[in-house]
């Protein structure tokens, strides 16, 4: 018997800032040693960060990445640390790689196989992949080295383990959306009990503009037990002990590197897997790790918040003040005319909730004006979303100015319901720097609102909130459900035709009023253009809009339904 203490490095990497992401691998070698550690690893492209995209095309990004694994092999000392860069070749092309590292020598390197192309992922379109599949000899164990889907069925992987790997390491960058942590899980536990082989599994964490990797490393024993799981949404360094049974390895192995395990020297360490968030629970914090992340990341330390009184900006500041502390959080209220006096008092009672600075600009004078200089052209016409609009921009100016006057980033604060419809305004209330809820339907609002407050044991957002039907309050006694289905009926539309990428005739089938399916998906078609146009945000869903669903703007392709 072997006993191996395993660490993983959970880190929260920034692409392209080499140095930093150097640093706090090294940090993290230093204190694994400290703890007795033996294998060490840190995610996919943990040194450059992922994704790269085309920072991969300047050759001067390659050769700094070779300096800064240099740096890290320098630091390995007598620990096996394996770590994702990027591999340049003689030829020009680049791998996604892991670098075995030990007795600061480069042991060897790993090129990854399966390269993904499609929602989020482009990697074919910069990574050669590779065709080795080395399983490396260390102090005797047998140790195969996967990267991200290299694990995930594919036959390189399983021809490793099931040869004579006595532990997999499979180092990742694996986007966060809801419930794919789970389905994950359980596929790494049935791969460790089919091949008797215990798998590392260490995953990136920290958000990359709409990207959220939620960490939730795992180490899996090769019965299949959870022995260790790393904290979700966080930096962690993850330890643990495995046990694996003496084997012969053949000349499949073609990596020898120069490191030994003890056998049962060290006492063992005890320790109980954390458990899991549920959903609602783990979007909360993508949320705000996401949010923190694109602030800090970017160079922000402040943001702004038009506050409404209404769910959605409740919702944006709260999570920015998980985020950001309420220091860093200004909430600006900017009533018209059409403003009630409880969205008035509800965002105050909701700043003063939250702690925040806040600041009351009112637009009537602004508004008056636009209307006396447009009277003349608008002479006829019956007012009507023009004028509704106008006000949303005013809104958008004043944020803005705000921003540029004292550097603070704007949250918007749109939802997908809204972006899908396109019940939204372009340089008004989509006017933003980044937008928390872009791929947060408005139902997922109120039970996200609800969470939070729940979490805190009071009423961090108002019960008065919650319970108000959602309006945009741009004229007189107006309700979202005068232009929209109710959020309940759209919001399960949407998902089957955005996310499912069901068709109109298969979305009907299941029970929705066809008139009203098909004047939802004409909305989504035809709003592309507003949506290319707006911030990023964060990705919590199987599809976003952005890179998850990339519509041509030009595009008069209509499905046709003979349905009715």
């Amino acid at each position: 018997m072997r006993r191996i203490r395993i660490g993983m490095g959970q880190t929260d990497p920034t692409v392209g800032d080499l140095v930093g992401n150097t640093a706090e691998i090294i940090r993290c070698i230093e204190e694994a040693r400290s703890l007795g550690v033996d294998l060490l690893t840190f995610p996919e492209l943990a040194i450059t960060g992922y994704p790269p995209e085309v920072l991969l095309l300047k050759p001067q990004f390659i050769k700094q990445t070779q300096l800064s694994l240099a740096e890290i092999v320098e630091h390995s000392s007598d620990m096996v640390v394996v770590v994702g860069f990027v591999d340049g070749g003689d030829n020009g092309d680049i791998y996604d790689a892991a670098a075995i590292v030990c007795q600061r020598k480069l042991a060897g390197v790993y090129h990854k196989i399966s390269l993904p192309c499609y929602g989020v992922f482009d990697e074919r379109r910069y990574f050669r992949a590779g065709s080795g599949c080395p399983i490396f000899s260390i102090g005797g164990v047998g140790v195969a080295v996967a990267i991200g889907g290299d694990i995930h069925g594919t036959e390189p992987a399983i021809a490793q383990t099931c040869a004579e790997a006595q532990v997999l390491v499979n180092v990742t960058a694996f986007p966060y959306h809801v419930e794919n942590g789970r389905s994950i899980e359980r596929m790494l536990v049935a791969m460790a009990r089919r091949n008797s082989v215990a798998i590392a599994y260490n995953n990136l964490v920290g958000g990359q503009d709409e990207l959220i990797f939620d960490g939730s490393s795992l180490i899996i024993s090769r019965g299949g037990e959870i022995v260790a799981r790393g904290r979700q949404f966080e930096r962690d360094l993850i330890i643990a002990d495995l046990e694996v049974v003496e084997k012969h390895l053949s000349q499949a192995v073609v990596h020898t590197v120069s490191a030994e395990f003890p056998a049962l020297a060290k006492p063992a360490l005890s320790a109980k897997p954390r458990e899991q968030l549920d959903n609602i629970g783990e979007i909360y914090r993508a949320l705000v790790l996401g949010t923190r992340d694109y602030v800090r990341k970017n160079g922000f330390e402040k943001v702004v918040i038009g506050l409404s009184g209404g769910v959605d900006s409740s919702l944006v500041a709260t999570i920015a003040v998980d985020a950001l502390g309420s220091g860093n959080v200004v909430g600006v209220s900017m009533p018209s005319r059409y403003t009630s006096s409880s969205s008035k008092s509800d965002s105050e009672t909701v700043a003063k909730n939250l702690g925040i600075e806040f600041k009351v600009i009112p637009i009537e004078k602004a508004f008056g004006s636009y209307l006396e200089m447009l009277s003349e052209l608008f002479r006829g016409p019956v007012p009507g979303v023009t004028e509704e609009n106008i006000q949303a921009r005013i809104r958008g100016n004043l944020l803005f100015a705000l921003s540029n006057k004292f550097g603070w980033l704007v949250l918007a604060c749109s939802n997908k319901s809204e972006a899908s419809t396109g019940y939204t305004t372009l340089y008004g209330d989509m006017a933003g720097g980044f937008i928390p809820l872009k791929d947060v339907p408005k139902t997922m609002v109120f039970e996200l609102a609800q969470h939070r407050n729940h979490e805190a044991r009071r009423e961090v957002i108002p019960l008065s909130v919650l319970g108000r039907a959602p309006s945009a309050e741009l004229r007189a006694n107006q309700k979202d459900t005068d232009t929209l289905p109710p959020y309940e009926l759209l919001d399960p539309i949407l998902k089957a035709y955005v996310e499912d990428d069901l068709s109109i005739a298969e979305i009907i089938g299941r029970g929705f009023e066809a008139e009203v399916v098909v004047r939802v998906a004409r909305l989504v078609d035809r709003n592309e253009y507003k949506r290319r146009q707006a911030a990023p945000g964060i990705k919590i869903t199987t599809r976003n809009f952005g890179q998850g669903r990339r519509l041509p703007v030009t595009n008069r392709f209509e499905e046709q339904v003979n349905t009715f």
